[in-house]
């Protein structure tokens, strides 16, 4: 029997087991030091996205950075299981990574004097994006449905 958390199965043998101790303060430290390193990107993509001709500036920085952690801590507290953010995550990438990307690359690269979009091949490429983010919509829409149905399938949670 595992339950949803993993490391809480392993507690049920010897809650003060050595190495399950030590698994859980390296998972603790991979947290928390992983998400100044993935927080930078995004605030930059952001900066980028919302305000591109601005300069730099520390009050939108930091109102950026704030906004972003208070948002992680937010699904950090709501989201009950780590299985339902691997579910988003996997329906959100996979079809960005496998269709709607290599279509949308070979539509913008592809210079339009030297095909135009009406060409079969930028056709089928625009055909691969919207397969893409059919897949994806129905994927997310399972998912929602999933949530919505009332089980009670996780186990742990915060």
């Amino acid at each position: 029997y595992t339950e949803a958390e993993l490391l809480h199965t392993y507690s049920k043998v010897d809650p003060l087991d050595t190495l399950i101790l030590c698994v859980r303060l390296a998972v603790l430290l991979a947290v928390t030091l992983t998400v100044p390193v993935v927080l930078f990107p995004i605030r930059r993509a952001l900066m980028q996205l919302l305000f591109p001709e601005k300069p730099f500036h520390w009050l939108r920085h930091i109102t950026i950075a704030v906004c972003l952690l208070f948002a992680v801590n937010l699904l950090v507290i709501f989201v009950p299981n780590i299985r339902d953010i691997f579910g988003i995550t996997g329906a959100t990438t996979a079809p960005t990574l496998i269709f709607i990307l290599p279509g949308l690359f070979y539509i913008r690269i592809i210079p339009k004097n030297q095909e135009p979009m009406s060409s079969r091949p930028k056709i089928q490429a625009a055909c691969f994006t919207t397969l893409g983010l059919i897949f994806m919509i129905m994927s997310l829409t399972f998912i929602g449905l999933d949530w919505m149905s009332g089980e009670n399938r996780s186990l742990g949670g915060h």
